[in-house]
Order: C-alpha cells, then sequence, then structure tokens
C-alpha cells in the first residue's frame, strides 16, 4: 500500500509551521496527502499575497499556523490568527489573502 501520508516525517513530532518557509512574493504550498477523500496541503503566504475566489467540491477547513491571513467567504472578510480556524464550505465562492505573512493547515474533505 503507499503512504497516504507524504512530504513529512512519521512518527517524529512535528511543529507544522516550520515544515514551509515563507518565500518573498510567493505563496507556496505542500502537499500532505491527496485522494478522492480528502486534501491535506500546508500553505505559506507572503504578505500581500493570495489565492483568488474560487469554489472547492469540498468543506475546506483553514487552522492558521502563523501570521495573520483574510478569509474571504460569499464576500464577507474574517481574519484568521495563529490557533485560529474557520470552515470554507463547499461550492461557496472563497479566497485565501496574506494581511501578515501567514500560514495555514488546508484539510479538504470532499
Amino acid at each position: 500500500m503507499a503512504d497516504l501520508i507524504k512530504n513529512i516525517k512519521k512518527s517524529e513530532v512535528l511543529t507544522l509551521k516550520n515544515e514551509l518557509a515563507y518565500q518573498p512574493g510567493q505563496v507556496v504550498s505542500k502537499t500532505l496527502a491527496q485522494n478522492d477523500a480528502v486534501s491535506v496541503t500546508l500553505f505559506s503566504f507572503d504578505k500581500g499575497e493570495e489565492i483568488s475566489t474560487h469554489a472547492s467540491g469540498g468543506d475546506a477547513f483553514v487552522t492558521c499556523l502563523d501570521g495573520v491571513g483574510q478569509i474571504t467567504i460569499d464576500g464577507v472578510k474574517y481574519e484568521l490568527h495563529e490557533g485560529e480556524s474557520i470552515v470554507m464550505p463547499a461550492g461557496h465562492p472563497h479566497a485565501v489573502f496574506g494581511k501578515e505573512q501567514f500560514k495555514m493547515l488546508l484539510v479538504v474533505i470532499f
């Protein structure tokens, strides 16, 4: 059976925000798991960088790991700080913006 979790060490305590570096002027992502039922991805946003408005086929659970991010769902803006989470519902337009440098864990359930 293929590894379901990839790109991070197993059987080791990790600090997720340290698993992905900030890159100037970029949004960086690192996929940790991907199949028909779930997607788990780490993201880092440099200040001012964004993922523009789109919709997903699954509920997207976001947890802020570092910094300050702005999540827009159905045109309503929400600010996320370290340790805070929000769910972007399936089929609803949403966007993610780095108000400051911002790292997040994204878990999408299909």
